[in-house]
Order: structure tokens, then C-alpha cells, then sequence
């Protein structure tokens, strides 16, 4: 099911991504799409290492493998729970925000390829940029090896931390609760504002502002609006505190 995409020039950075696949006790067949997947756009233009393109198909191909194996999984595990609470809890594995968790306990910032502007603005570490990264890791591995192998990744780096979101409730709809905090205490609902749209049409990156009332209190970045939205419903959840002390209504 391997197949190349692009040839990297760089047998030093081919040799590095190699090591680190391999520690992860991948048995990969062919290096090109793993390296690829660490390739950020914003090198395209810079002369790093020779490459026509950055992870962003890899990151929508992945993104597409980890939802059907995360749904697969979750259906099985739990045949009492309604689709509802099954989208919830998928939602939560998947979400931008624990995929960068896992990326950068397994060290992905330190293989990621950005610009040098990028790099100074502390683009390698950015969560976005390190969850997109598993992202198009994954869909590497899922050309290479197949859903078989693409499935045990997921099962031991993604679906592992499925206890500590259930522990801790975090598969709770962000924005539903965000609405019921807004409504009870402010009698009106929050709005979404697309603040920044960037990247090719197959594959778009949404900046998106939430807002209640006049008052911004969240941003979130996503591959998709619903995406975004849903990180910056989380990240104004997360500077509640902050935000409520400032509310101007």
C-alpha cells in the first residue's frame, strides 16, 4: 500500500525520521511519506530540503484514518452508549488539543520542519502545527503499512488516553456548554467570527474568534470552521476567570 509521493533530497534528515520511526517500533517499508510528514508549509519556500510540498494532503488523509479507527473502536467498546454521546466522546480523542498532548510527549517538535521565522515564533512547539503533524504521521503510516498498522498506532498513542477523558468529563460538548454558561449568566448566546482563513482548498486552516456579546473571549485554530469553533469555545472555557472579570455586556 506504499506510495511515494515526493522525493526528499536530505539522506541526513531521511536517516533522523528513520531512527525515529523505528524507536517507535514501526516497521516501515518506505521512509518518503514519514519524512514528508514532518515537512510544514511554511519551508516551501525557503531552501531547507528539496520538497514540492508540505504534510497538508498527509494531514487530511490522516485526520480522515483517525475518525473512522477512533469511531470503529469506540462502537465496539461501547454498544449501550447512543450516537450522540459516542460523536461526543470521538470528538474529544481526536480534538486538536490532546492529538498535540500526544505529539509532543512522543517529541514530534523535535523532527518538525518550519521556516526560520516560523521556528523563532516557537513554530515547531505550536500545538496546531504538532497536531496536525500526528495527523499527517498517521496518514504516512496508513499509505505505508496500511489500516492494520495505522490502527495499532492509534489504539497505543490516541485511544490510551480515552480513560483520562472519560475520568475527567472531557468528551462534554465545549460549545453546549459554553452556550449554558453564557445564557444563564448573560441571557445570550455566544457567536462564532472566522477571524483568518490560510492554506490550499484541500487543505484550509480556520482561525475563529468566539464572542459574547461585544467581548472576545476565545480563539481557536482547526481544519474546518466546526473545528475551530470548537477549540475556541475550549480556550474561552479555559480563560473564563479572565474574561468574566472584563465582561462588558
Amino acid at each position: 500500500m506504499s506510495k511515494k509521493i515526493v522525493s526528499i533530497s536530505s539522506k541526513a534528515f531521511e536517516e533522523k525520521i528513520g531512527t525515529f520511526v523505528s524507536s517507535l517500533e514501526i516497521p516501515f517499508k518506505d521512509i518518503t511519506n514519514y519524512c514528508l510528514a514532518f515537512i510544514h508549509r511554511s519551508v516551501l519556500n525557503e531552501n531547507i530540503i528539496h520538497t514540492p510540498e508540505s504534510n497538508e494532503r498527509l494531514e487530511f488523509l490522516g485526520d480522515a484514518v483517525l475518525e473512522l479507527i477512533s469511531t470503529e473502536l469506540l462502537f465496539h467498546a461501547y454498544p449501550e452508549k447512543p450516537e450522540g454521546e459516542l460523536t461526543d466522546i470521538r470528538s474529544a480523542l481526536v480534538r486538536g488539543k490532546n492529538l498535540a498532548s500526544i505529539g509532543l510527549k512522543l517529541q514530534l517538535q523535535d523532527y518538525v520542519l518550519v521556516s526560520k521565522g516560523e521556528l523563532l515564533a516557537g513554530g515547531n512547539t505550536n500545538p496546531y502545527i504538532v497536531a496536525n503533524t500526528v495527523e499527517a504521521f498517521l496518514g504516512a503510516l496508513y499509505l505505508d503499512l496500511g489500516y492494520g498498522e495505522a490502527k495499532k498506532f492509534v489504539e497505543k498513542y490516541v485511544y490510551s488516553t480515552l480513560s483520562e477523558i472519560l475520568e475527567k468529563q472531557l468528551y462534554v460538548d465545549p460549545k453546549s456548554y459554553l452556550q449554558e454558561i453564557s445564557q444563564a449568566k448573560y441571557s445570550t448566546t455566544p457567536t462564532y467570527e472566522v477571524l483568518k482563513e490560510s492554506g490550499s482548498d484541500h487543505s484550509k486552516s480556520y482561525t475563529v474568534g468566539v464572542y459574547i456579546g461585544i467581548n472576545h473571549i476565545g480563539t481557536g485554530i482547526g481544519s474546518s470552521k466546526k473545528k475551530a469553533q470548537q477549540e475556541a469555545a475550549e480556550n474561552a472555557l479555559s480563560l473564563q476567570e479572565t474574561w468574566e472579570k472584563e465582561m462588558k455586556i
